[in-house]
């Protein structure tokens, strides 16, 4: 395993991001974990999960693409974040781009936020954490309608490892439904081995992330 998936698993924790208890998702289910990127609101936050997801999208999709993609809201931040980490890091310049919740029909008018898409132009999607797809069935056809692009992947930063619509992840459902892939800083399985590894998780704890799991974990 990468080390740092490791040292990104200790920052979620020690951020507040990552969350073990009782939690209410979303979706209705009863989960024992939670993730949350909106606790990353420091500057050195920022700057640290940046540095996670640039080179997560540099190991699983190059470097090869033109725009980094932040729905909105939390996706905003992320993108115009990891655009500037893959500067410092690989010295590869990469424009921003995220999509308003309303059009706006005065000064910088339009749907979208940041750059203008164009034809030819490669994108990465990023996003926090994706449990249902929901966001991707509101963002994909957005962005496909303002150009020609070819949506190179998805990055997220936490893999929950359960099902979606079907019995596959919601990252798997996406590729399949959209023809792009996807991928994540680390996934939930990972980041159960390695806390594991720390008897960093009680057996009454780990006994709920196996029955959640057994109940809603995907089979691909």
């Amino acid at each position: 395993m990468e080390e740092y998936k490791k040292q990104f698993t200790e920052f979620m924790l020690a951020c507040n991001a990552l969350k073990f208890g009782d939690f209410t998702l979303k979706s209705g289910r009863k989960s024992p974990f939670f993730m949350n990127a909106g606790a990353y609101v420091e500057g050195g936050q920022l700057h640290e999960i940046a540095c996670y997801y640039a080179k997560a999208i540099n190991d699983n999709f190059g470097l090869d693409f033109d725009v980094l993609f932040g729905p909105a809201y939390k996706g905003i931040p992320l993108a115009v974040a990891t655009c500037m980490a893959i500067h410092e890091l690989y010295g590869k310049e990469v424009r921003y781009c995220s999509n308003r919740k309303e059009v706006k029909d005065h000064g910088d008018t339009g749907i979208l936020l940041g750059s203008k898409l164009k034809d030819g132009d490669r994108v990465i999607m990023i996003e926090d954490v994706t449990t249902s797809g929901k966001s991707m069935e509101e963002t994909v056809p957005i962005v496909r309608a303002q150009a020609d692009v070819e949506i190179k992947g998805l990055i997220v930063s936490l893999n929950r490892n359960e099902k979606g619509k079907g019995n596959k992840t919601a990252l798997a459902e996406i590729a399949d439904l959209y023809g792009f892939p996807t991928a994540a800083i680390v996934s939930m399985k990972e980041v159960v081995e390695i806390l594991k590894e720390k008897n960093a998780l009680d057996d009454e704890l780990l006994g709920r992330i196996d029955a959640y799991y057994q109940e809603y974990g995907a089979t691909e």
